[in-house]
């Protein structure tokens, strides 16, 4: 069960908060940019479609099936772009990742920084045994992030997705709780 309020955590740079209805147009912003979206799940075309995504945030929260935050500048709060869990299996003790940024905050360790952040909370407060990542097998960047982060590669699910009209294949990453 996820305690209330909604837990706010902090890095030496980043506050990771909850994701309200002001974020839209930055969430928005990112998931219909062609750079973010190019090796992401999920796009829309519009703030009106975005929405649909904003509902799905509050619903992890609401039926405990996952969590995502907010990733914000600390001092200013400027939006970044977001992280978090979906998909949890409490009796399993496992959740998959998910994260992603603005372009224009690229490859300034934002990504690094949190996630060591919203591990610990996974492993430490949803009590989560397992942290699993699937990432498309081209996407390189996100891959290095998450073997920088400990992240171990289990293997590739050859043809496991269909996107825009053509198999790919994805891989598969987990972090283990350390006991």
């Amino acid at each position: 069960m996820l305690p209330l309020p909604f837990p706010i955590l902090k890095t030496q740079r980043l506050l990771l908060r909850q994701i309200i209805q002001e974020d839209l147009e930055n969430i928005y912003k990112g998931l219909s940019n062609p750079q973010v979206i190019k090796q992401y799940g999920v796009s829309y075309d519009s703030l009106e479609a975005t929405q649909e995504q904003m509902l799905w945030f509050k619903n992890q929260e609401e039926t405990q099936s996952g969590i995502w935050w907010a990733i914000c500048d600390l001092k200013d709060q400027t939006f970044y772009g977001a992280c978090g869990f979906n998909d949890k299996n409490a009796p399993q003790q496992k959740a998959e990742i998910g994260f992603w940024l603005l372009p224009q905050f690229w490859g300034k360790g934002f990504i690094t920084e949190a996630l060591p952040a919203i591990s610990t909370y996974a492993f430490e407060k949803l009590h989560l045994n397992r942290i699993e990542a699937f990432v498309e097998t081209e996407n390189t960047s996100s891959k290095k992030v998450l073997e920088k982060m400990n992240f171990i590669k289990e293997g590739t699910m050859h043809e496991y997705e269909v996107k825009n009209g053509r198999s790919i294949d994805l891989d598969v990453y987990a972090l283990l709780k350390k006991d």
